[in-house]
Formats: structure tokens, sequence, C-alpha cells
């Protein structure tokens, strides 16, 4: 990690442990305040608790024209964009994705997309609904690995995180805990629960906790709808197409509405805010993962909405391939986030439980 990122960010975290007018604010402030110097490994970790309210920023004495000109959220956002890139396996990819993130998702929905298109007239297809245009062996064969290789490199990357970071043992009730605060969102409540100034500085808002949660939940009912789905086919025999009353349909279509509006309402969010505040050179991969996101929700209702007509064989194509470009970018876009800031979180967890 570039070493004057984390000599700014020190720098900073330093004036901010001496001042400590914003404690309370967030996770970011109490594991800040109980050191006394800051290891990288520490940089790293407050970096990754840090959930850019940018309420710190607007309620600082310090910031510019002040000679200390401190803006916490931008040198912890630039810290942590780096750590991503720093601890990605294989290396190299992040690097990739930030120069050229938007770019490359295009590039690979297009291909992956023309690819599925071609498979649907060379494979020879059996079965109802999407299976009658491209088989399930088919898909199983291209999204098996596509989603469990992705998911080993992050794990690979967490590990390497969590040993930068001096990580230590972490019981199960540290990851409950961690959970929580995610699924709260707890972080972005601001230090008086009145929300967050993201969009405006004189402005509290929780409009950005509300579409976080949206885009949380709503992925959560769609991965569980695909996995019910996968327990039925193969725990069941009851293969696809499922009726609008079956599991996979009720958690389904609700969780891709709720993906929808969610990161609709964060791509609009991250057009209305400052971007001196965070890491200006990774907003444009940002917002193509939040757009990529969208396109997998709002590609796959269309999809269902036009089921039994021609639609279908041009819109699955377009799905399959929006999911699996998704796939093969989560380890090295903003995906990878969430489990960084699952780790940050369930590390304080455990400090918590330790030092009660």
């Amino acid at each position: 990690m570039p070493t004057d990122l984390i000599m700014e960010a020190r720098r900073q975290a330093e004036i901010c442990n001496a001042c400590r007018y914003c404690e309370g604010y967030c996770s970011v402030f109490p594991a800040l305040h109980r050191e006394r110097a800051f290891a990288d490994g520490d940089i790293t970790h407050l970096a990754n608790l840090c959930h850019n309210c940018r309420g710190c920023y607007y309620a600082c004495q310090y910031t510019a024209p002040h000679e200390f000109d401190l803006n916490l959220p931008k040198a912890l956002a630039e810290v942590r964009q780096e750590s991503w890139k720093t601890h990605a396996w294989p290396a190299g990819f992040g690097q990739l994705f930030e120069r050229a993130g938007s770019v490359l998702a295009l590039v690979l929905v297009v291909a992956t997309a023309c690819l599925f298109a071609l498979a649907q007239n060379i494979n020879p297809a059996s079965g109802e609904g999407f299976y009658a245009y491209i088989s399930h062996g088919l898909m199983i064969v291209i999204f098996a690995p596509a989603f469990l290789l992705p998911l080993a490199a992050i794990g690979v990357s967490i590990k390497s995180y969590w040993r930068n970071t001096g990580g230590g043992t972490v019981q199960l009730s540290d990851v409950l805990a961690a959970a929580r605060s995610a699924g709260r969102m707890k972080n972005l409540e601001g230090g008086h629960g009145d929300g967050c100034n993201f969009e405006e500085e004189d402005r509290f808002s929780h409009a950005r906790r509300y579409a976080h949660q949206a885009t949380l939940y709503g992925f959560l009912l769609c991965f569980a709808s695909t996995s019910s789905g996968t327990v039925l086919h193969y725990g069941f025999g009851l293969e696809a197409p499922y009726a609008l009353f079956s599991l996979p349909k009720l958690l389904g279509i609700p969780g891709g509405i709720l993906l929808c509006l969610g990161t609709g309402a964060l791509a609009y969010l991250k057009t209305k805010a400052n971007p001196i505040l965070g890491a200006p050179k990774a907003w444009g991969g940002e917002m193509a993962f939040v757009l990529l996101l969208f396109a997998v929700s709002a590609t796959g209702l269309l999809l269902y909405a036009a089921t039994g007509t021609a639609a279908v064989s041009a819109l699955l194509p377009l799905h399959l391939g929006t999911v699996l470009t998704f796939f093969l970018l989560a380890p090295f876009s903003k995906m990878a986030h969430g489990f960084y800031r699952m780790a940050a979180l369930t590390k304080e967890a455990a400090h918590e439980r330790e030092n009660a």
C-alpha cells in the first residue's frame, strides 16, 4: 500500500485522537481513541470500519482552511480502497478494475451476453421455461465455477487482510454482533441517530442507510431464492419453472424489487455527494459496480415479466451476462467491501467482548 496514504491517514488520526470532539459518531472513533500509536494495520482497520457518512468532516473545526487541513473521510476512503487492491487475489486485478471499471464491466456484459445468445443456437436445450433456451447442464457448467472461484478469491483476500490488521481469535457471538450491526447499518445512523450528512453538509438524512439496507436485503433475498431453487431441484426433484407462489418466486421477486430500488437510490445519492470527501479515483469503478448490480436485478425482473413471450430469447442472454459479470468482478469491485467491513466489525465486536 502506498506509504503516503498511510502516513496522511495516520497524521489525521493522531489529531482526531487529541481532539475527540467526534467521539460517539460511529465505530471508527471508539477504535481510534483507544490507541496511542497507529501501526499500518491499525489504519487499515479504521479505514474499513469507516462507512464514509461524512458527519465528522462537517462537524470538524480543523478542516480547510485550517492549517491542519483535516479530511478524515477522504483519507480513510483512499486507504480503504488501496487495502482492497493490496489484498485482492490474484494480485493486479484490483488495480485494473479501478482504472477501467466501467469499461471492463460493460465489455464483459456484452461479451458474455453474446456468448449466451450464441449458446442458445448451438446447444440443444430441453426443458421448460428458461431451460427451453439454454440447458440446465450448461448453466451449471458455467455458473458453478464462476461462483465458487471468486468466493475462494475473496476468502484468500480476507485472510490476508485479517493477518495484516492483527485480527485474533473470534467467537460466533462476535460474528453475530457484526451481522446485527451491518444489518441495521448502525454506522449510518449518525452520532445522535439523525442519520448522516452524505448528500448535504447541513442536512441529516437516513436516505443512504435505507438505500444500503434495501440493497443488502434485496441481494440476500435473491440469493435465498436461487438457493431454494437449487434445493427444490436437487433435493426434491422439483424443476423450474416455478409457480408465482413458490418459494423461489416469493423470495426472488421482492428481492429483485428491493435490489433495484436500493442500487438506484445509491447511484443517485452518489451523484449528489461531494466527491472530494471520498476516493475520487475510485468513483467510476464504484458507480460501475452499483449500476451492474442494478442491471442484474432489473434484467431479472424484466425476464420474469416477459415469461412466455418472444422477448425471453433476447433478455435471457443479457440477464445471464450481467450475473456472470457480477460474479467474475466480485473480488475486485466494491462487492468485496462487504466482506472487509464484516471482518472489521467482527474484530471490533471481539474487542468489546474481551473488554466488557
